[in-house]
Parts: structure tokens; sequence; C-alpha cells
């Protein structure tokens, strides 16, 4: 009883759903890039200033912390669920970014890595996927070389002007804030899924 009791807590009508993401528009981007979002099936993510806000808490162990938004977190399932991958690549070896990631349902980590052709390669291969298949979300200098591979370069909205100046997409919300579920909705609205169909299908079958 009580299952079925939270199952109708979960459970809104599609047309409710739908009225959530009419907010996206991608009426800002250009044909181009929308043509180069429709080709995406994998999205990579740093972690700190694009998961997180940037700031580090260091416990007097030297252990380090950081928070993530859970609307994120929402953006990364829903990836899943339309088909499109997630991986990490950042320069910071903290335990608690896979705490975090991995129940969420990634697998492809890479960690403590500042040059980060190398990992984009690697991931490319596992997922026998092409640069132009993979979009990258960047919020520093350090991001430059993957966002210069990628066929779809995206930056947080409080990125270097560096990293702005190369990214095809450009959020409106800021790192650690809800900027990976922004550029998820924008992806799939390029490619014309709908988020509220997406979670109708996994509540509903």
């Amino acid at each position: 009883m009580q299952a079925e009791n939270r199952q109708a807590d979960i459970a809104v009508d599609r047309e409710t759903l739908e009225k959530t993401f009419r907010h996206i528009d991608i009426s800002r981007l250009s044909e181009e890039t929308v043509e180069r979002a429709k080709k995406v099936k994998f999205l990579v993510l740093d972690i700190d200033g694009v998961c997180t806000n940037g700031q580090l808490y260091i416990n007097p162990h030297g252990e380090t912390t950081k928070t993530f938004h859970v609307h994120d977190g929402i953006g990364i399932k829903t990836a899943f669920m339309a088909g499109i991958g997630v991986g990490i690549i950042t320069g910071r070896k903290d335990t608690c970014v896979e705490a975090r990631m991995r129940p969420l349902g990634v697998t492809e980590f890479f960690c403590g890595y500042y040059s980060k052709l190398e990992p984009l390669a690697e991931l490319a291969r596992n997922q026998r996927i092409s640069y132009e298949e993979m979009a990258y979300l960047g919020d520093d200098i350090i991001d430059l070389d993957p966002l210069l591979r990628v066929g779809l370069p995206c930056a947080v909205a409080n990125a270097r002007e560096e990293v702005k100046n190369v990214a095809s997409v450009v959020t409106k919300t800021r790192g650690g804030e809800g900027a990976v579920r922004e550029l998820v909705e924008i992806l799939l609205a390029c490619q014309e899924k709908s988020p509220a169909a997406l979670y109708w299908i996994h509540h509903n079958g």
C-alpha cells in the first residue's frame, strides 16, 4: 500500500509536464549550432566550476568535499533516458565526485587529468563515437583543448572569457547551479526530444 502511495505521489499528468518544459528556448542558437547539437550522443562534463560552484571545502584532515546541485542530477538522468551518455573528465582526484556521479549512472570517470585530450580520446574509443558526436561543458582554460576538439563546445555562464569565446553554447545558468540540466534540456530540444515525454514513459511504462 505504501509503495502504491509513493507511485501516486510522483504520477503527474503528461500535460502538466509538457507545460513545465515550455521555457526551453533554442531560438538564440545559430542553425549551425542546432545541427551540431542534433548529432550529440555523449556529453562530457568538467566537475569544478561546472557540476559545482568551484569552491572546495577542506576539513582539518585534508579531505575535500564539494556541493552538487540536485537539478544537475536530474539533468544527467534525463540525458541517459534520452540515449545521451555522460562522462567526467576533471583535474582533481576527489572521492566525492564518484560518490555523487555513480548513483546517477555515470561510469566513465577520468580524474586527475589536467591535460584532457588523452581521456577525451579514450572516451571516444570506449563509446565508439567520433568527436563530432560529443559535447563538452567547461569553465576554465584547462578545458580549452577538449572544447576545440568536440563537435559541440559549451560553457557555463560564469566561465572564463577565453572559454566562452570558443563555445557554441553558453548556458544562462552558472556552474553548480543547474547548468548541466540546462544544457541537457537544450540538447533534447535541438534533437526534438521532450523531457516531459521521457519522464512520463519512465514513470508510467
